[in-house]
C-alpha cells in the first residue's frame, strides 16, 4: 500500500499481488467539457496530440455496454457504450462550459506510460475487468480514460468504478 500526493488530488494504491491495482481517489477531479474533443485521436495522430504534449489533460467517460460489462469474455467490439461526456482541465480563464468530474471514490485503475488507440485501451479496460470479477468486485457500468502530460510522457490511464460484493460473473 503507498500514499501518494500529486499536484491535483491524494490517493491510495493498494495492490494485493495481482494485476490490477485499486486506486482510492480521495477528492474529485474536475474538467470542463469539451463536446468538441473525440476519445481515441490522439493515438490517430489527428489535433490532440500536441495538446497531450503542451501537458493539456483530457478526460473521457464512456457507459458500458451492459451485457458486457460483468462478462468474463466479454466481446471487445460490444464493451464500450456510449460517451457520456468529454472534458479537458479546468483551468480559470479558459472555462465556461459545463463542470465534469471524475469522482472521489475507489477504482479499478490501470495505466501506461504511452497514448492508446481505442482497441488497446479496451483490451486494457477488458484485463483490468476479469482481474476485478476474479477477486468477486462489482465493477460499475461507467468507464473513464484520462490522458495526461507527465514528467516527460504521455500517460493514458483507466479509471472503472467498483463496489466490494461476491457477485458472481457473466459467463459465456
Amino acid at each position: 500500500m503507498a500514499l501518494q500526493k500529486t499536484a491535483s488530488f491524494l490517493y491510495l494504491l493498494c495492490m494485493d499481488g495481482s494485476r490490477f491495482v485499486r486506486l482510492e481517489l480521495l477528492a474529485p477531479l474536475s474538467y470542463g467539457e469539451d463536446q468538441d474533443m473525440k476519445p481515441f485521436e490522439y493515438a490517430a495522430g489527428e489535433p490532440g496530440l500536441s495538446g497531450a504534449e503542451a501537458g493539456e489533460e483530457r478526460i473521457f467517460l464512456f457507459q458500458i455496454d451492459p451485457a458486457q460489462g460483468l462478462a468474463i469474455e466479454p466481446d471487445p467490439d460490444l464493451f464500450l457504450g456510449p460517451l457520456i461526456f468529454s472534458a479537458r482541465l479546468k483551468t480559470g480563464e479558459n472555462f465556461s462550459g459545463q463542470v465534469r468530474e471524475l469522482p472521489a471514490g475507489r477504482y479499478l485503475f490501470a495505466q501506461e506510460k504511452r497514448i492508446l488507440n481505442r482497441k488497446d485501451c479496451i483490451r486494457m479496460a477488458i484485463e483490468v475487468q476479469k482481474d476485478g470479477l476474479w477477486e468477486r468486485l462489482e465493477p460499475e457500468p461507467r468507464l473513464y480514460f484520462r490522458y495526461l502530460f507527465e514528467d516527460g510522457q504521455n500517460i493514458t490511464q483507466m479509471f472503472r468504478p467498483f463496489k466490494s460484493g461476491v457477485r458472481q460473473a457473466v459467463t459465456g
